[in-house]
């Protein structure tokens, strides 16, 4: 099997531009690994390339689940990897490309998924509707502090997941995190760039967003029902509020906006914190000669492995 390139980082850096310029280059076809693309009908709000943008390229792990649907890593996994057995059958690499850090894991790592409860999943949901997040976070906290200091206080599904995954296997959920450590091997490419030239990126994200029909594709989406995680993603939660009358237009974009910057902000985290990625500029005007160059020098064995230590200019995590 030919190394996986995965081109990760946060939203709006040109994540799916570049993998499409590469995937042309290198004969590959794209893996998505963003968990929202996963959804059918969800295509304005996640900047889904539509097919005629694709330059004749493969795509796969698009338009798989249905919006009322919920999203499951260990799902996505058995998906992932057979796509990655598939087109290694016919020589061909793959491009994998998406800002969700935990299906990017779910990709490359050796990563467990321990088995689900439905009833104790249940109880542990009311506990957090009636209790609050932050009261099951510092349950969390005081019977695993690593997994609890990765996770936010907010989180109520994560936080939820973790007291579930402690209860059923008796073991820290931390434990069944996944290490740096390729089950797949891989080359990650991430794509950094300016915090004021990103904002600026995200506000006319949104802009299209708005213009580009998002109201009409969630008002479709909302006829036909919307599950948990897709009602919350960033732009359709606002849109539905706006739709509820909840929000003008103006502030249902700022709203938007303000929540993919904090999501960039925290993919930024997730992705900085893995000393296997090896950063570019995205505004570099040689931005895929140079992603190339790393796919050759990765493939010839000859790429060192980023130092951890060395000061790389990762402007969105400071």
């Amino acid at each position: 099997m030919s190394l996986v390139v995965a081109v990760v980082g946060p939203t709006a850096t040109g994540k799916s531009d570049l993998a499409l310029d590469l995937a042309v280059a290198l004969g590959a076809e794209v893996v998505n690994t963003d968990a929202m693309q996963l959804y059918r009908g969800m295509d304005v709000g996640t900047a889904k390339l539509a097919a005629h943008e694709r330059r004749g390229v493969p795509h796969h792990l698009l338009d798989v689940l249905d919006p009322d649907q919920e999203a499951s890593v260990a799902d996505y996994q058995l998906l992932a990897r057979a796509t990655l057995t598939e087109l290694a059958s016919r020589d061909v690499r793959a491009v994998a490309v998406g800002g969700s850090g935990l299906y990017v894991r779910a990709l490359l790592d050796r990563m467990e998924f321990p088995g689900t409860d439905p009833h104790l999943r249940a109880a542990l949901e009311a506990r957090a509707e009636a209790e609050g997040a932050r009261a099951l976070h510092a349950e969390l906290a005081a019977v695993d502090p690593v997994a609890a200091a990765g996770i936010g206080p907010r989180n109520a599904r994560r936080v939820v997941r973790a007291l579930e995954v402690i209860a059923l296997t008796g073991r820290p959920y931390s434990a069944s995190l996944p290490t740096h450590e390729y089950e797949v091997p891989a080359l990650q490419i991430g794509l950094d760039c300016d915090r004021a030239l990103l904002d600026a990126r995200i506000e006319q994200r949104v802009a299209r967003m708005w213009d580009g029909g998002l109201l009409d594709e969630v008002r479709r989406l909302a006829a036909r029902g919307l599950g948990r995680t897709a009602s919350r993603a960033v732009g359709y939660a606002q849109a539905l509020a706006e739709l509820a009358g909840e929000l003008d237009s103006a502030s249902a974009r700022a709203a938007t906006a303000a929540g993919t910057r904090r999501l960039a902000r925290k993919q930024m985290g997730w992705f900085g914190r893995d000393p296997r990625v090896h950063w570019l500029d995205a505004q570099d005007p040689d931005l895929v000669a140079r992603a190339l160059d790393l796919v050759e020098a990765a493939d010839a064995g000859r790429l060192r492995s980023p130092d951890p230590h060395a000061p790389v200019r990762r402007t969105l995590g400071s």
